[in-house]
């Protein structure tokens, strides 16, 4: 084995990707040890307290080490990858290719690709299992692959009528499953050896998983006494939760940052919230007639586009409410541009991507920006850089069929609106009683810096501009 001095030998470390961040997740590798990477290659995806991101590799080589696996949390400026560079990634690469070439040399494959997962690398050894009931085949005539091919192929010893259900292959010590469904299986306290695998190659699918939590406890047919039977449910026990009545999930990344920023928000800021409900009949014609507009051709036209205009226009008109609170210097900062957050549920929390500069934006280019920044936190590629900086958020809490909330001040943050549902009420309209589109609108602000009356007029504002559209026109 060639050895390597550490001169040969690069270190890289979890950087900061984003603004006084401490620590990040580790949520996939791409590298195994031995893989040559290059200068700008992604090694790997990590979670920040703001969002998913890919890091690059600074430099050509070959990575000696991976310092930790997948699902760890590593602060931020600790060493995760060894990357063996210069004279040292040849030394590096030879150990890795010899032991390919032993468990290439020790067990021939069937044909067609061989998956190998992420954390696995390639197998060094054979891989054992357990012989069925009713196989009369030494375990020495085949090798495992080679059994299972013959069965496949029709030539191998007939199955009984219940064979018992075999384990789930491994990979050295780890059974076959894609990192998902290693989280899921930990998260839901199911010990992937005693998963029975139903996807390609002896691969454990999510479903497998699922059914592991919800199958019953198998039988202990080989105890050396009968043991008693378990007793049967009462008839008000629930019977959807029978293995499992509780998940409990690691808070981190996203949704804990998120955590502590509300918990700090809500104890520092006195909150006040006002409400308003307003017929917005008028403003859902105009998202109809913008719809058909060749302007807006392949943009997103919706109500939000129209109220996000609304709060800016309120803004414009109401520049104190654009503020923040400077405690360190006891000072009041007014903010002379807009950068709206845009609240976005996603599969790893809550998170407020802004535009910047919105309040420069013509509404086309509203439109477009709004499309952009809710496709990108969908995808989960929103950046860090992208949630920095909001001066004013909206939360449309409507989406979800809630008619309106008291939301939490996103910290920095003097003002956030939330939208509620928009249905079919009925209002009087012009001395009559009509059906009309109508939404609650709430207001959320910091009582530092923003009174009643500033509030109010804020408010107010918006909603004026919502039941009667054309006034984006005569105060824009």
């Amino acid at each position: 084995m060639t050895t390597m001095t550490d001169s040969s030998v690069r270190e890289f470390k979890m950087p900061d990707v984003g603004e006084g961040l401490t620590e990040a997740e580790i949520l996939k590798w791409y590298v195994q040890p031995g893989d040559t990477v290059t200068d700008g290659q992604v090694v790997c995806e990590v979670e920040t307290a703001k969002a998913a991101v890919e890091l690059p590799i600074p430099y050509d080589g070959v990575v000696r080490e991976l310092h930790f696996p997948e699902g760890t949390t590593v602060d931020v400026g600790t060493s995760i990858i060894a990357v063996a560079v210069g004279d040292g990634a040849a030394a590096a690469a030879e150990p890795v290719q010899e032991a390919v070439q032993e468990a290439v040399a020790e067990e021939p494959k069937p044909e067609g690709r061989q998956p190998v997962l992420v954390g696995y690398g390639v197998s060094t050894s054979s891989t054992k299992r357990r012989p069925r009931k009713g196989t009369e085949a030494p375990a020495a005539a085949q090798t495992p692959s080679a059994a299972i091919q013959a069965e496949l192929n029709g030539h191998g010893p007939a199955a009984p009528a219940a064979p018992a259900a075999p384990a789930a292959p491994v990979t050295g010590d780890r059974p076959l499953a894609k990192p998902p469904v290693r989280k899921l299986a930990k998260d839901l306290g199911v010990d992937l050896a005693t998963v029975v695998p139903s996807g390609p190659d002896g691969i454990i699918t999510r479903e497998d998983v699922h059914a592991a939590v919800a199958a019953p406890e198998p039988a202990q047919t080989a105890a050396p006494r009968s043991e008693p039977a378990a007793p049967a449910p009462s008839p008000s026990a629930p019977t959807s939760y029978d293995t499992t009545r509780e998940t409990r999930i690691p808070v981190k990344g996203v949704r804990k940052a998120t955590a502590a920023a509300m918990v700090g928000s809500a104890f520092t800021a006195p909150h006040v919230t006002e409400f308003v409900t307003v017929d917005v009949t008028r403003t859902m014609k105009l998202v109809e007639e913008l719809k058909q507009d060749k302007e807006y051709t392949g943009l997103r036209v919706n109500p939000l586009l129209l109220i996000a205009k609304a709060l800016l226009v309120s803004i414009k008109r109401n520049p104190d409410i654009n503020a923040s609170w400077d405690e360190a210097a006891q000072e009041i900062v007014v903010k002379h541009y807009v950068n709206l957050g845009i609240a976005a549920a996603t599969p790893r929390g809550l998170i407020v991507p802004n535009i910047k500069d919105a309040h420069a934006q013509t509404l086309p280019q509203l439109a477009g920006s709004l499309g952009e920044l809710v496709s990108t936190a969908r995808e989960g590629k929103t950046s860090p850089a992208a949630m920095q900086g909001g001066t004013v958020t909206i939360t449309n809490v409507g989406v979800f069929g809630v008619d309106t909330g008291t939301p939490i001040l996103n910290p920095g943050e003097s003002a956030i609106l939330a939208v509620g549902a928009i249905k079919l009420q009925p209002w009087v309209h012009k001395g009559k009683v009509k059906p009309r589109q109508v939404t609650t609108l709430a207001l959320s602000f910091d009582h530092r810096l923003v009174d009643g009356e500033l509030g109010s007029k804020v408010l107010a504002d918006v909603a004026a501009v919502l039941e009667q559209p054309k006034r984006l026109i005569s105060w824009a």
